[in-house]
């Protein structure tokens, strides 16, 4: 099998467009590395790659998890790790694109084997954070696991409760448990590692510019069938990007207006955090700046194209 390629990136930045061009140049198979696109009730609101697309090239892990299910990185994991056997099986070589660095983090360098937490762990360590407040929580945690608080963000309460929740149901810190990380399943050094990193005015006017798409061509009609499926909101599937603005809207707390204007201040956003994740994580990745898609896509060929 071919070096598989990674092509990460912030959403709207043509990851898509870029990932189903190298497959069809590489005979490849796109697989999907995107936490947002899973899912099988969000095709319009996720710009999951439509029926044209995958005709071209097979395509992998888009829209078939429920809303309602858990879904992990560890389950994106060991799916990916199905794929690629089939993909060396088949003679396709790998592209596997999207935009949460989690995935490719665990793609790349291993993840620790740390069991489900049980939903009432969590819960007792929400309302542990809420009662104590973040300085105390943050102090408490560091007098039973300094070896993990030396690690993370006094400062950051999600960071705080990962490693609180982690203590009290396994007995043992998030530093004791990366130690067992086993090796990645794609080391970097092994790819072709990719990353758009666009001009942040031309990100933000293609945010802008497609979720304007998603709006004539249904979005709505798909927020409204999610709605109706009475799932709970708090569902990770139920706050996919512009979702909870839109059913705002269906809801008649806010205009259309208003709702269309909070969405798309949430995608400019998300791109935002996307960009800031790529460009403290993934230095080592080659990185494509511009925003004309030919460019890009000679650039990417040329180094697909060499010996690993």
């Amino acid at each position: 099998m071919n070096r598989p390629i990674l092509l990460a990136g912030p959403t709207a930045s043509g990851k898509s467009e870029l990932a189903l061009a190298l497959a069809e140049r590489f005979g490849g198979a796109v697989i999907n590395a995107d936490s947002q696109q899973v899912y099988r009730d969000w095709r319009i609101l996720t710009a999951r790659p439509g029926p044209g697309d995958v005709a071209r090239a097979p395509h992998f892990l888009y829209g078939h998890v429920s809303l309602d299910a858990e879904y992990s990185v560890g389950t994106w994991l060991a799916e990916v790790e199905g794929i690629l056997n089939a993909c060396r099986a088949q003679g396709l070589r790998p592209i596997i694109t999207g935009g949460t660095g989690l995935y490719f983090k665990a793609l790349t360098e291993g993840l620790a084997p740390i069991p489900q937490i049980p939903p009432d762990v969590r819960a007792e360590a929400e309302e542990s954070l809420e009662r104590m407040g973040l300085t105390a929580f943050a102090d408490a945690l560091d007098a039973r696991d300094g070896e993990t608080m030396a690690t993370i963000d006094r400062a950051n309460p999600m960071r705080l409760l990962r490693a609180w929740e982690v203590l009290e149901a396994t007995g043992m810190g998030l530093a004791g448990w990366r130690r067992r990380t086993p090796p990645p399943l794609l080391p970097l050094r092994n790819c072709v590692a990719l990353v758009l990193d666009p001009p942040r005015d031309w990100l933000h006017a293609r945010c802008d510019a497609r979720f304007d798409a998603m709006i004539r061509t249904g979005v709505m009609d798909e927020v409204r069938r999610v709605r109706d499926l009475g799932l709970d909101t708090d569902l990770p599937g139920m706050k996919a990007v512009g979702a909870p603005e839109l059913r705002s809207y269906l809801d008649g707390t806010l205009n259309l207006g208003e709702a269309v204007a909070r969405a798309k201040t949430a995608t400019r956003r998300y791109a935002k955090r996307q960009s800031t994740w790529i460009r403290n994580q993934m230095f080592q990745w080659t990185v494509l700046s511009g925003h004309d898609p030919a460019e890009n896509l000679a650039i990417a060929t040329d180094l697909a194209a060499k010996p690993g």
